[in-house]
């Protein structure tokens, strides 16, 4: 597999890092974008750094933008890889392929074709549930493993009952609405503000309204719309995977993030059912988008659960012997 990119494929418009609105200072002079062709899927990701390679997996309905405050701070320590998930932003759409073995398997062939045979993980939602994933079916390339924001991967913990009360149900309706086939997108399209911004309300920091609106545009075409409900249609999947991957747990170092107005402690307690080595923080008064909401606290919780990493033996961190032809 190459890393390289096919003549005039440079990424651009709005989901590339030369068309995102409102990055930090500087961010463009560590940070470019790049699309990494696996052989089976096109993937868009924004790298920079130096240091061993951390990835950063977004959630829904985001994009790698979601991790744009933390990653100039990071970057001065790691290697940072800031994938689109298979079926968002600038990445390919196909019609299949969201469950959470086949996305964590996308992200083993980006990071192999980047030349990086083992790596740190930041799983944030959606994301969350796939870096889990990574880290149960591929252990030998997971380092260590921070996951926010979700009480659980679907199958390893019990499902949330179909009556709930009334504000949960505001938050989690969307886990039902989205596995519905075509109907949904009927309804969302031409109406992507109200319905997205609507799950942007998950936000005890309300986050600014540009940048709300950037992430409704990056949404506001047919096959994003449709590749926004992939990882959601394939739950039926992830389900079954999930009970499977709960044996063996996971022995590599965890660290488990809640927004203490959105899971909270209920993140730690889910993460502490499948992983022996957890560590748990519910950051106080902010709710689901915590790398927005708090990026501060984030960064400081997750710059002392990386500092082993970062800190390890050469030999803990060398590539594959064709990193250095693959990093082009």
């Amino acid at each position: 597999m190459s890393s390289s990119s096919a003549p005039g494929s440079t990424p651009e418009g709005p989901g590339a890092v030369s068309g995102a609105p409102n990055l930090p200072a500087g961010f463009t002079d560590t940070f470019t974008s790049r699309y990494i062709d696996t052989g089976e899927l096109r993937q868009h990701a924004v790298i920079g750094g130096d240091g061993p390679p951390l990835l950063l997996v977004h959630g829904w309905p985001e994009t790698w933008y979601a991790w744009r405050l933390l990653m100039p701070a990071l970057g001065r320590d790691f290697e940072v890889v800031a994938v689109d998930q298979r079926g968002m932003g600038l990445s390919d759409k196909p019609r299949d392929g969201y469950d959470t073995g086949t996305l964590a398997g996308d992200l083993v062939a980006l990071m192999g074709a980047l030349g990086h045979a083992r790596f740190a993980v930041v799983g944030h939602d959606t994301g969350f549930a796939i870096g889990y994933a990574l880290a149960a079916d591929h252990p030998d390339r997971v380092a260590r493993v921070a996951l926010a924001e979700i009480p659980g991967s679907p199958g390893t913990v019990t499902a949330p009952p179909l009556f709930l009360p009334g504000p949960l149900n505001d938050r989690l309706w969307h886990l039902g609405f989205n596995r519905i086939d075509k109907l949904n997108e009927q309804l969302v399209a031409g109406r992507e503000d109200i319905f997205y911004r609507w799950e942007f309300d998950a936000a005890a920091k309300k986050l600014p309204d540009d940048v709300i609106s950037y992430y409704v545009r990056m949404l506001s075409n047919p096959d994003s719309l449709r590749g926004s409900f992939g990882w959601y249609r394939a739950l039926d999947t992830t389900i079954a995977q999930d009970e499977q991957r709960k044996t063996p747990r996971l022995t590599m170092p965890v660290l488990a993030i809640g927004g203490e107005a959105s899971f909270g402690e209920h993140v730690g307690d889910a993460v502490k059912v499948v992983a022996d080595d957890v560590e748990s923080l519910s950051i106080p008064g902010i709710g689901h988008f915590v790398a927005e909401e708090a990026p501060e606290e984030m960064l400081a919780a997750l710059t002392a659960f990386l500092a082993p990493y970062r800190d390890g033996s050469p030999a803990a961190h060398d590539p594959w012997p064709h990193a250095a032809a693959s990093r082009r």
